[in-house]
């Protein structure tokens, strides 16, 4: 087999670049058949990918984080329309959140990534699709979109310079909650049956289960089950929302009052007032959205896992 490495030398602050001895070493001494290549500027790994799909490789490797991810996961997609099969796929965790791994059950930290791609575990799992903002056409996604209150966490997550991981989503946590005021009124609908019509703080629409390093958004969803996993929460004053704060980093926000947990298919999220930024897998894909439909797509990917 034929092993395409994406390293991003930026992320982890910079673990990305200093991980690079270590992986080679790992792979050639597992007997591994490798080309590493670093990416070089934004949407360079969806090229890379895309073109070693192209090439005939039978597993893609991102060590990245899950913006880089994202793009890989892209680029393999591209490929694929235009009729290439579609290789494995796995991450070796570096990056500031590690969500996507963290919900697929692939290995978080790196020693561990390397070894679940040496024993070569397998399954495939969903996919989504997201139509909208900056993205009319679509951009696929591993682990969740995020509209509202979490995709302003994330804008806030990233200025944060001197540390990685939970830590930095929850200080952009602290600093949104006194930034974020004026949450959009939205009308959602799943699966073309059910309508929610509230002024919402964040609505999460997950096939994974974590967003910002450790945030359990939806902590039953499975990421080959067929459905997307909602995490739907109404608007709600700053006291309340650093009180809820625990209930997301243990998983059990569904027992509050502001919380909806709901399953479907098919979701269109629409303004009916003010826009709203969004994130896909921890990406931007609009600052100021007014309309979002995403589909969900069964078994789209295999993956390696541990």
């Amino acid at each position: 087999m034929k092993y395409f490495v994406i390293v991003n030398p930026t992320s982890g602050r910079g673990l990305g670049e200093k991980s690079i001895p270590h992986i080679e070493s790992n792979l050639r001494e597992y007997g591994l058949d490798f080309t590493l290549v670093r990416t070089e500027r934004m949407w360079h790994a969806a090229e890379l990918a895309e073109k070693a799909v192209q090439d005939g490789y039978d597993v893609i490797v991102c060590a990245s984080g899950d913006g880089t991810v994202n793009e890989a996961i892209n680029g393999m997609m591209r490929a694929r329309k235009n009729g290439n099969k579609q290789p494995a796929f796995t991450v070796l965790g570096i990056g500031t959140g590690n969500d996507f791994a963290g919900g697929t059950g692939i290995p978080t930290n790196l020693n561990d990534g390397l070894k679940a791609l040496k024993e070569n575990k397998r399954k495939k799992i969903d996919l989504g699709l997201v139509k909208g903002g900056d993205y009319p056409e679509g951009r696929y996604f591993g682990n969740g979109i995020g509209v509202g209150f979490d995709a302003a966490v994330g804008n806030e997550a990233i200025k944060v310079r001197w540390t990685r991981g939970l830590m930095a989503y929850l200080i952009g946590v602290i600093k949104t909650v006194f930034l974020y005021y004026n949450p959009a009124h939205v009308e959602i609908i799943l699966d073309n049956k059910e309508t929610i019509k509230q002024t919402s703080l964040m609505i999460s629409v997950m096939n994974g289960k974590r967003m910002g390093g450790g945030f359990q958004m939806t902590p039953d969803s499975k990421p080959d089950d067929g459905f997307f996993d909602l995490c739907i929460a109404e608007t709600a004053s700053k006291g309340r929302i650093m009180q809820m704060i625990p209930h997301f980093l243990k998983g059990t926000q569904a027992a509050l009052p502001e919380i909806q947990m709901k399953r479907a298919k098919t979701v269109s999220i629409k303004s009916m007032d003010l826009t709203f930024p969004a994130h896909a897998d921890g990406e931007f894909i609009c600052l100021n959205g007014s309309h979002l439909t995403l589909e969900l797509l069964p078994s789209e990917l295999e993956i390696i896992y541990a």
